[in-house]
């Protein structure tokens, strides 16, 4: 820790550098709540997007591969939402207290509650158990298989921040953790873990590579400085090529999972939209390649954004099926 330095000064009373413009942290929470928002990325909810939507993939590609729907779907559902943004936040704090050496020397983090002395790392710990706490009750909520996946994911959770101190590869681990949420709500509704979930897991992390790799580039240069690891800083120049490579892996893997899904029990006519999901994908991740700019760190940001709207697009195309 830098217990001699003089932390920067927060910019805009608090207001971290890449947050969201009048986000709803900075306009309506209370004062006091602001930087323990912050901490949770709330501000900034593109992540809580990342982790909820593969969730939401993996339910409804269960229900299409048993066609079976309940109410109680709709408590996966609204409860993975929850969950998402508890976990998110616990996920961030915890990377914060991890990564706090590193954040006060790069630009774009420097400003986050703990390196610019808004939360301590004691608060920050509290903070963080009380969100995993009321995380871990929605998860009680779900079926024994289901409780056991959840508690296995703050493994990856609990790597992912020291990954880009020993390997160039930390978005693996980051895919690892983000896309859980696949295979534990496919579980919630299934009561078992199936083969076209486990596919379906993998398609995710090929898509978390391509979207963190985008957004790994925003610090690169401060990452070399410090010599904290990437996907961005090994690809460099040929990052365009890889993400291609991760677009294909993506839309191929999920295309898997959406045919084992549909075959047992689907129409043919449900089967076909579902196909449609992954395609309409990949060109909408094809789209954000034309745009790619290594070099222009605020259109790395602004790509790395718009892949909310990448998640949603295959989820749509199932909630179709499952109407079919």
């Amino acid at each position: 820790m830098q217990d001699n330095a003089t932390p920067p000064e927060p910019q805009d009373n608090g207001t971290v550098a890449d947050a969201y413009s009048h986000n709803w942290v900075d306009l309506y929470a209370p004062a006091a709540t602001r930087p323990f928002l912050r901490l949770s990325r709330a501000d900034r909810p593109i992540g809580t997007w990342l982790l909820l939507l593969p969730c939401w993939w993996g339910l409804s590609l269960a229900m299409i591969y048993d066609q079976q729907t309940s109410w109680y779907d709709l408590w996966i559902f609204v409860g993975c939402a929850l969950g998402a943004f508890l976990m998110r936040g616990a996920g961030c704090t915890w990377n914060d207290i991890s990564d706090r050496d590193f954040d006060g020397k790069v630009a774009r983090t420097r400003s986050r509650p703990i390196p610019s002395g808004q939360v301590s790392v004691k608060g920050a710990v509290i903070w963080m158990i009380i969100q995993a706490l009321i995380s871990f009750m929605i998860l009680l909520t779900f079926n024994a298989a289901a409780i056991r996946l959840g508690v296995l994911a703050l493994i990856p959770v609990a790597i992912y921040p020291f990954a880009k101190r020993f390997t160039w590869w930390p978005q693996v681990f980051l895919g690892l953790a983000f896309n859980w949420g696949t295979l534990l709500a496919w579980t919630a509704h299934t009561g078992q873990l199936d083969a076209p979930a486990v596919v379906l897991y993998l398609a995710g992390i090929a898509w978390t590579l391509f979207y963190d790799t985008i957004y790994a580039h925003q610090d690169t240069e401060d990452d070399a400085l410090i010599g904290v690891k990437s996907t961005a800083r090994l690809f460099g120049e040929n990052t365009g090529k890889w993400l291609r490579r991760f677009l294909m892996a993506t839309v191929g893997l999920m295309g898997i999972a959406v045919i084992y899904s549909a075959l047992p029990n689907a129409s043919v006519l449900a089967l076909a939209v579902a196909i449609g999901g992954p395609w309409a994908m990949g060109w909408h991740m094809a789209w954000q390649l034309r745009g790619l700019d290594i070099h222009n760190t605020d259109k790395m940001l602004q790509l790395f954004r718009v892949n909310r709207d990448t998640g949603i697009i295959p989820l749509l195309f199932f909630a179709i099926a499952l109407l079919l």
